[in-house]
């Protein structure tokens, strides 16, 4: 019997060490129309075990990133402001989608065009950060 407890806290104990971590997929950039403006990132973001929040959103392609939340304000009139970081819904995931929460891309460097990808690093509390490739899409090209 007192080996059974054993082998079961043993067991337990490497289960607690298993911890997913978030996912990032479908990601993709939003090139600007006009050259010297900011481009736009999306994607599917998945909580995984144990990251609390999504604090940003970095990439070697930008000289700066920010996440950004599109509204509707008075009259109609779309704007947008800055989040210091975003937190999971209750599936679990946070979308980052045109006309919703995205992260801006200023200061474009490189020589960047449709069909290609750049690298985006996903910071995470309570996670280590994750890098994806994400597809660059022209200003006047479907979404991916």
């Amino acid at each position: 019997m007192k080996t059974r407890w054993i082998a079961l806290a043993a067991a337990a104990g490497a289960l607690t060490g298993c911890q997913n971590p978030p996912r990032v997929e479908d990601a993709w950039v939003r090139l600007p129309a006009v050259p010297g403006r900011p481009a736009a990132a999306y994607a599917i973001v998945s909580r995984g075990s144990t990251a609390d929040r999504m604090t940003g959103v970095t990439t070697s392609a930008a000289g700066r990133s920010e996440l950004h939340e599109s509204m509707t304000g008075h009259g109609g009139m779309a704007s947008m402001r800055p989040l210091q970081s975003l937190s999971f819904g209750g599936d679990h995931r946070i979308l980052l989608r045109p006309g919703g929460t995205h992260v801006m891309l200023f200061d474009l460097k490189g020589d960047l065009r449709p069909g290609g990808t750049i690298p985006l690093t996903f910071r995470f509390e309570g996670w280590e950060d994750v890098t994806v490739d994400a597809k660059l899409v022209g200003a006047g090209d479907p979404a991916p």
